[in-house]
C-alpha cells in the first residue's frame, strides 16, 4: 500500500512528462484535450488517446483536473442553462469511467477559480511565490452576476449531486471536491461555501455516495486555521480522501503567503505519517511550487524546478516513513 505519486501535465506530449518521471511520479493529473476543432474534448476517443499517450510515456493517468470548469458556472450559479451544463458533465463521467480514468477532481467556485493577489512575492532565496490578502479585494467590483448567497450555491451544488453521483457510481468514477481558494466568506460578491473541513463533510452528506468524497488541499485546509492530520484522519477513516494536493503556506485564510513544501505551518512529516495510518492508496500530486531563479513566472505555481524539488521533498518524506 502506497500513496500514488504525481504531477500535473499537459494533455500532449510535452517535455514535463519525461520530468516527472524522471523526478519519481509514476502517475498522471491532466487537464482534458483538445479535441480536432481546437476546443477542448470530452469525446471517448480523445480520453483514449490521452490516457494511451501516458500510458505509452510510463504514466498512468489517474485524475482529470479541472475538467469542465469554465464550462460550468450556469450549474453553479443556478441559471437557466445549468441543465447543459450538467449533461455535459455526466457524458465526461460516463466516457472517463468507459476509458478508465478514476478519478474527476471538480470544485464549486463559481465564476472563477483560484484566486490571488500576487504572483511575484519574494520567498527563500528570492524564489517567486503566490500570496493572497483579502484586504485589497474589498473594493474589488462585483462580476456581471452580481451578489450570489451561499444559500443559493448550497442548493445548486446539491442539486448538481443529485444528477451526477448516480452516474459516478454507474461509471465508477470517483468525484474528488476540491475546497474553495482561498477559503474566505466571499470574492467580488460571490458567496465560498467549501472553505472548511465542516463545509466538506456537509457535501458528503448531502447526497452519501462511496463515490462522493475530497481532494484534500492541504494549503487551502491549512489557511483555513484546520490541523492538516486530523483532517487527514477525519475523512481518512471514512475513506473519502479521493485525491490529495500535497502544498503549504504560511497565514490565514484573509492573509497567507504560499511555501516551499518545506518551510510552510503545516507538519509535513506528520501529516505523511497519517496518510499512511488511515491507509490512504490514492493520488498525491505536488502543487504550487515556487519559480525558482531564471525560470519563466507565467504560470505561476507550476515552473519545472519547483516541481522537481517538491516531487523530492515528497519522495523522501515517504520513504522515511516506509510508506
Amino acid at each position: 500500500m502506497a500513496m500514488k505519486i504525481s504531477d500535473i501535465l499537459p494533455p500532449f506530449r510535452h517535455r514535463l512528462w519525461s520530468i516527472a518521471l524522471q523526478g519519481g511520479a509514476t502517475h498522471a493529473v491532466s487537464r482534458l484535450p483538445l479535441g480536432a476543432d481546437g476546443k477542448i474534448s470530452w469525446d471517448y476517443i480523445d480520453l483514449l488517446h490521452l490516457r494511451e499517450s501516458f500510458r505509452d510515456h510510463g504514466l498512468q493517468l489517474e485524475v482529470i483536473e479541472p475538467g469542465l470548469d469554465g464550462q460550468m458556472h450556469d450549474m453553479k450559479l443556478g441559471t437557466d442553462k445549468r441543465d447543459a451544463d450538467i449533461e455535459r458533465c455526466k457524458q465526461l463521467i460516463r466516457n472517463m469511467g468507459t476509458v478508465g480514468i478514476p478519478v474527476f477532481c471538480y470544485n464549486f467556485m463559481a465564476k472563477f477559480n483560484w484566486v490571488r493577489t500576487s504572483t511575484t512575492t519574494p520567498a527563500r532565496g528570492g524564489a517567486l511565490v503566490t500570496s493572497y490578502d483579502h484586504a485589497l479585494m474589498k473594493d474589488a467590483p462585483l462580476t456581471d452576476a452580481g451578489v450570489v448567497t451561499a444559500d443559493k450555491l448550497w442548493e445548486n451544488l446539491k442539486y448538481f449531486l443529485e444528477a451526477v453521483v448516480p452516474v459516478a457510481e454507474e461509471y465508477n468514477v470517483k468525484l474528488a471536491l476540491h475546497p474553495d481558494d482561498p477559503p474566505v466568506e466571499s470574492i467580488q460578491g460571490i458567496s465560498r461555501i467549501i472553505t472548511n473541513a465542516e463545509a466538506m463533510q456537509k457535501v458528503l452528506d448531502l447526497v452519501p455516495s462511496a463515490y462522493s468524497g475530497i481532494t484534500l488541499c492541504q494549503g487551502t485546509l491549512a489557511a483555513a486555521g484546520e490541523n492538516i492530520p486530523e483532517v487527514i484522519r477525519q475523512f481518512g477513516r471514512q475513506r473519502k480522501i479521493f485525491f490529495v494536493h500535497f502544498r503549504d503556506i504560511k497565514g490565514t485564510a484573509e492573509r497567507f503567503t504560499e511555501t516551499f513544501h518545506d518551510e510552510g505551518q503545516t507538519n509535513m512529516v506528520e501529516a505523511i505519517k497519517t496518510y499512511k495510518e488511515v491507509g490512504f492508496d490514492g493520488p498525491v500530486r505536488i502543487d504550487h511550487a515556487p519559480t525558482l531563479e531564471g525560470e519563466d513566472n507565467r504560470d505561476p505555481g507550476y515552473a519545472e524546478m519547483g516541481r522537481l524539488y517538491a516531487l523530492g521533498y515528497l519522495r523522501g518524506l515517504q520513504e522515511s516513513a516506509g510508506y
